[in-house]
């Protein structure tokens, strides 16, 4: 798989977001703010997962397709199990 320059910014961004939540811990921030980023970073998390699962995907179906065969079943079934197991 290809990976995208766009998926290697998101996680250099939630790279960021992490070392600002230790930098937040070690100033001994309010609770509230730390699980505020926290979360924040989780669901960036969660939604470059959705982007590596789905671009995976297309580029299987697409090479798939390119060389006349049919949609595999057990591809799309991977991807879903991949996406319910990042949960």
């Amino acid at each position: 798989m290809e990976y995208t320059q766009e998926m290697k910014n998101r996680l250099k961004r939630i790279e960021g977001q992490i070392r600002g939540v230790l930098r937040m811990l070690e100033e001994e921030k309010d609770c509230k703010e730390v699980v505020t980023q926290l979360s924040a970073a989780r669901a960036a998390i969660d939604r470059t997962i959705g982007l590596v699962v789905g671009t995976n995907l297309e580029q299987c179906l697409r090479e798939q397709m390119d060389n006349g065969e049919y949609a595999d079943r057990d591809l799309v079934k991977e991807a879903v199990q991949l996406l319910v197991k990042s949960r």
